[in-house]
């Protein structure tokens, strides 16, 4: 599995008027919907149910929150990088400015987990953090996630 096959073009946003956690779930789910066909509300609650059991503020203003939804034909994605960072409930009590959501299929155990493997490993690159956060251009930021490791060398 590669993040090219989890973002596509769409997927990647640079947002200025998101302001709480609520907020940013909401956005996640209508622009999830919009691109998968799915329901957006379907999608707000799976998001929402899967914070209730804990943050998926991972620390360094980095947060993956994910769900599984019945119908959904793959693993699909959606980056967000936020002007200003939001309270997210963290881990490490940071505020969240980079945002990589994750919805999969009912069933897809193995290609959930795969998928935020590879999307949290992807996030522990600091030159590539550093490089995320100084970018507002949504195809600069997908080129970024998406060129292999060795390019975000310092």
């Amino acid at each position: 599995m590669e993040l090219s096959d989890l973002l596509s073009e769409e997927s990647v946003l640079s947002c200025t008027s998101i302001g709480s956690k609520a907020e940013l779930l909401e956005k996640l789910s209508q622009t999830a919907a919009e691109l998968t066909g799915q329901d957006a509300a379907t999608i707000l609650t799976a998001l929402t149910a899967r914070e209730e059991l804990g943050s998926t503020g991972n620390g360094n203003g980095i947060a993956i929150p994910h769900g599984k939804l019945p119908g959904l034909p793959a693993v699909t994605g959606l980056f967000v990088r936020l002007d200003e960072p939001i309270e997210f409930d963290a881990l490490d009590d940071q505020k969240v400015d980079l945002v990589i959501m994750l919805l999969a299929p009912v069933g897809a155990g193995a290609d959930h987990l795969k998928a935020l493997a590879l999307v949290a490993r992807l996030l522990r690159t600091e030159a590539l953090v550093d490089q995320l956060r100084r970018t507002r251009d949504p195809r600069r930021l997908r080129q970024l996630l998406l060129a292999p490791p060795t390019a975000h060398a310092a």
